[in-house]
C-alpha cells in the first residue's frame, strides 16, 4: 500500500492526454471517391499518474480501453498521440528499438496463461530467457540458478521439480505462477496485469491476486491491474480508474469509489457485483442498451443514452431520438410499430450525430408533431426529453433541435475525480 510520503514523490509513470486511435478501412468504393474509413477511439485522452508501489486498478466493460492503455503504457501499442513519462523518457514517442532495452523494467502479466507459455520449451528455458535477451547472466548455468530462485519466490516449490516441466505438465494456477516468474526475473518496476486470475479456477484466484500482493511488498512493485470485477479491485487495488469508451470516467482510492460511487456508469457496475447475502434485496437497475461502438461514440457525455440521470448539456442527437422510439415500440408492440413507423422511418437517413433533426413528412407534418408531443406525454421522465429544445414545423418537414452537448472533463470531487455534469456546480440540474 502507499503511504503519503510515497504519494508527494514524483509518480513513477505520468500519463498525459494519452490517444490510441485506429483507422478502418472504408468500402471499396468509399476509397474510389475519396471517402475515408471510420476512426476507432480506443484510447481518447487519458490522464492519470501512476505512484510508485501503488496499485491501480483499470476497471469497465469489453471495450472500454482498458488493455489497449496498459499495453500503451509498454509500448506494445502505438500511441496516436499524448505522452508517457517514465523517468526522463517519453515512452510514446521512443523507437521501437530503444523501448527494448527499458521493457526489462516495464512487463506484462497476460489474461491467459495457456497461451502465453510456449508449450514446446520446459520451464527453465521459458522463464530464463528474458535473462539472455537482456543480457543480464553470463552462463547457462546462472541462469537456471535464477529461474530456480524466482521459481521459489512464486511458490512452486520444490523448483527443481518444476525446472524441466512443460507447461502442459502444469495446472492453470501453476503454469499463472510461471508466467509470473517470467514476469519479475528481470528486476522490473511496474507490472501491467491483463485479466490475471479471469481464466483460472475460483479456487486459485484469490491466491494468485495473495502471491502478487506478496511480491508487491518483497519487490517494490507497481501493479496496474486490468479487470472487469470490481470485486477482485476492491481486494487488490490502493486506487481504480473506472474506463468508458476509451476515457477515464472517475478515478480515486478504491475505498471511497466503493464507498461512495460518484459516476453514474461507477454506480451501475457496482450494482452489477453479485451479493453473496441471498436476503438482502439490491437494486439492479442496470444502464439500458450496451456500450456504443467507439468508432462512432456519443455525442458529449459517452455515457448519456444509458444515462437514467442525463440532463439538458449531456449531448443529445438525432440517433437519441431514433432509440427512444424503438425503445417505444418495444413497448406498445406491433401495432404502434405498424402505425407509427412510416412517420419516422426517415430517420434512419439522418446523421447520427446531428444536433437537430429534419424529417421530411410531406403532408403528414402535423401527424408527426403529434406523434412526437404524444410519445413525450407517454414518457415524460425519459432523459431524452431534457434535451430537445424545441420541436417545430417547416414547410412540410418536422425538425427537433437539441441543446447543445458539452463533454465533461474529470472534476474533483472530495478524494475523487470525476467526469460528469452531475457533479458540475456551474450547471444547473435538478439531481
Amino acid at each position: 500500500m502507499t503511504t503519503p510520503e510515497q504519494s508527494a514523490e514524483r509518480p513513477l509513470m505520468e500519463i498525459r492526454d494519452l490517444k490510441v486511435h485506429y483507422e478502418l478501412r472504408g468500402s471499396a468504393l468509399a476509397r474510389l471517391v475519396g471517402g475515408e474509413g471510420e476512426t476507432v477511439k480506443a484510447v481518447d485522452g487519458v490522464n492519470v499518474a501512476l505512484r510508485k508501489g501503488e496499485v491501480l486498478g483499470l476497471v469497465g466493460e469489453s471495450g472500454s480501453g482498458k488493455t489497449t492503455l496498459g499495453r500503451a503504457l509498454l509500448g506494445l501499442v502505438r500511441p496516436t498521440s499524448g505522452h508517457i513519462t517514465y523517468g526522463d523518457l517519453d515512452l510514446a514517442r521512443m523507437p521501437q528499438r530503444q523501448l527494448r532495452s527499458v521493457r526489462r523494467r516495464l512487463q506484462m502479466v497476460f489474461q491467459d496463461p495457456h497461451a502465453a507459455l510456449n508449450p514446446s520449451m520446459d520451464l527453465a528455458t521459458a522463464i530464463g530467457h528474458p535473462l539472455r535477451i537482456h543480457k543480464l547472466v553470463k552462463s547457462k548455468a546462472e541462469a537456471r540458478e535464477r529461474v530456480r530462485e524466482t521459481l521459489e519466490r512464486v511458490g512452486l516449490t520444490p523448483a527443481d521439480q518444476f525446472l524441466d516441466k512443460l507447461p502442459a505438465e502444469l495446472s492453470g494456477g501453476q503454469k499463472q505462477r510461471a508466467v509470473i516468474a517470467r514476469a519479475i526475473i528481470c528486476g522490473p518496476e511496474l507490472l501491467v496485469a491483463d485479466e490475471p486470475i479471469s481464466m483460472l479456477d475460483m479456487s486459485v484466484r484469490a491466491k494468485i491476486l495473495e502471491l502478487m500482493l506478496e511480491l508487491g511488498r518483497d519487490l517494490d512493485l507497481t501493479y496496474v491491474y486490468i479487470t472487469h470485477d470490481l470485486a477482485t479491485a476492491k481486494f487488490f487495488c490502493d486506487r481504480v480508474a473506472i474506463m468508458y469508451l476509451g476515457r477515464v470516467v472517475e478515478i480515486g482510492p478504491t475505498e471511497e469509489i466503493f464507498a461512495d460511487p460518484k459516476h453514474p456508469y461507477t454506480k451501475a457496475l457496482l450494482r452489477a457485483v453479485p451479493d453473496l447475502d441471498p436476503e438482502r434485496k439490491v437494486p439492479r437497475d442496470l444502464p439500458r442498451g450496451e456500450i456504443p461502438d467507439a468508432a462512432a461514440p456519443p455525442h458529449g457525455c459517452s455515457f448519456h443514452p444509458r444515462c437514467p440521470f442525463a440532463f439538458e448539456p449531456c449531448g443529445w442527437e438525432a440517433r437519441d431520438l431514433r432509440a427512444m422510439f424503438e425503445r417505444r415500440w418495444i413497448r406498445l408492440g406491433e401495432d404502434a410499430l405498424a402505425r407509427e413507423e412510416p412517420l419516422v422511418g426517415e430517420l434512419t437517413e439522418v446523421d447520427a450525430h446531428e444536433e437537430m433533426v429534419r424529417v421530411r413528412a410531406g403532408g403528414r407534418a402535423a401527424e408527426l408533431t403529434a406523434l412526437l408531443e404524444e410519445a413525450r406525454a407517454d414518457e415524460p421522465d425519459d432523459p431524452l426529453w431534457k434535451g430537445v429544445e424545441r420541436i417545430e414545423s417547416d414547410g412540410g418537414a418536422v425538425v427537433v433541435r437539441f441543446r447543445p452537448g458539452i463533454d465533461p472533463g474529470l472534476l474533483r470531487v472530495n478524494a475523487v475525480d470525476v467526469a460528469c455534469h452531475l457533479h458540475d456546480p456551474n450547471l444547473s440540474h435538478d439531481h
